[in-house]
């Protein structure tokens, strides 16, 4: 059994999923109130300037246009309506939130206490619009104290919130899960929701997870539902010198195919894109000598079939922000900055073409922003304290 406890002691890298116990205590502040234009472009305070983990962009222009996923921390600060969502009545993590601009919430998914559960962890948007993955933890002897968690691995319907569970048990807190799915795929309302196919629309469906032991995620499983789904679950490969170092947040690619990621130690960190498969080696994106730091929190954006490959560059051992981003002071990437290239990548080709650079690296933002780019290009999401959504000039 995979377990983890209410006072399990701090990673030694802070990250950008808020694990329990509080890596710090954000002030509250009424920043969401306002937002401000810029030369980085208009900049949107969210949650109040409240602890904010887990920012993800919206992958649905159409229904939550200009919107983030986050996970709330001990306190949330937003603008809703719907009585059950239960504003004065929050817990560590006890819901998954859908913000836009103005601070109002679009969408929202409480942990279900009837049922045990008592936290969600590392939320993502999957790369189909219509679709979040999240892990779920409950308390292993049913206890609403919640002290003795495991976790389990599901997904989410945006349209209806019908749940689909990949795995209700047995996964580490900081697994980091992320699905593609076919991006056509729709699902039908009478479709039987405790399978993939009728739960996705499809049976062409690609769960990545992180495993290890509670502490220490080191190793990347990949797993497609078209192919053998769990009987035939793949681990990644590592770097050779590598195999002591943890895994953060993997990202699968648009096609399906690839995954981008973070690899850490002792406040050191670097970024991986690596083919889904069991004989592939991982490809270092390489710190080039106009970068800030390596690569923090990369995510895929594809734009009128062009693939790039996004992130944040940030000084120091730490890759979150605690600037206020609204402030000029800090929009000249003295705190950071958002960087994207242009990448093409060739599955099934040998590891030294598999992954090819466009271009040179492109500066998006002149602040560190790591929820990733809306399809349509226009926002930048990030969170920790305050959270911030950004849309570019």
């Amino acid at each position: 059994m995979k377990k983890t406890h209410l006072f399990l002691g701090l990673l030694t890298l802070s990250l950008f999923a808020c694990y329990s116990p509080k890596p710090f205590e954000a002030e509250s502040s009424d920043d969401s109130k306002k937002s401000d234009v810029s030369s980085i472009g208009k900049v949107f305070p969210l949650n109040g300037g409240q602890q904010t983990c887990n920012p993800s962009v919206s992958q649905d222009t159409v229904n939550y246009p200009a919107s983030m996923l986050l996970l709330n921390f001990a306190k949330i600060d937003v603008k809703s309506s719907d009585k059950s969502f239960l504003k004065d009545q929050v817990e560590v993590h006890d819901r998954l939130t859908v913000v836009d601009t103005a601070n109002n919430v679009k969408w929202f998914l409480m942990r279900n206490l009837s049922k045990g559960e008592c936290e969600f962890q590392d939320p993502e948007w999957s790369t189909h619009a219509d679709f979040i993955v999240a892990l779920r933890g409950y308390d292993v002897n049913g206890s609403t104290a919640c002290e003795d968690k495991d976790y389990g691995i599901f997904a989410v319907r945006t349209s209806d919130k019908e749940k689909f569970w990949f795995f209700e048990k047995n996964i580490i807190s900081e697994a980091a899960p992320h699905v593609w799915v076919k991006p056509s795929a729709k699902a039908e309302k009478d479709g039987d929701v405790s399978t993939v196919e009728g739960f996705f629309g499809t049976n062409q469906v690609r769960l990545t997870y992180v495993d290890g032991t509670e502490g220490h995620p080191l190793d990347i499983v990949f797993i497609d539902y078209a192919n053998g789904g769990k009987k035939k679950a793949v681990k990644l490969k590592k770097p050779a010198d590598r195999n002591d170092w943890e895994i953060d947040s993997p990202l699968i690619s648009p096609d399906g195919n690839f995954v981008v990621y973070n690899m850490k130690k002792s406040g050191s960190w670097e970024a991986y894109i690596q083919e889904l498969s069991k004989t592939s080696e991982p490809i270092k994106i390489e710190r080039t000598k106009d970068m800030i730091s390596e690569p923090a929190q990369p995510h895929w954006f594809e734009f009128a079939g062009r693939l790039f490959v996004l992130w944040a560059e940030i000084p120091g051992i730490e890759m979150l922000n605690k600037n206020k981003l609204e402030n000029a002071s800090v929009q000249d990437g003295s705190v950071g900055r958002t960087v994207m290239r242009e990448v093409r990548l060739f599955a099934g080709a040998p590891s030294d073409i598999a992954v090819e650079w466009v271009g040179e690296n492109r500066v998006v933002a002149t602040v560190p922003m790591i929820g990733g780019r809306s399809p349509d290009g226009k926002f930048l999401a990030t969170g920790t304290n305050p959270a911030y959504l950004i849309k570019l000039p």
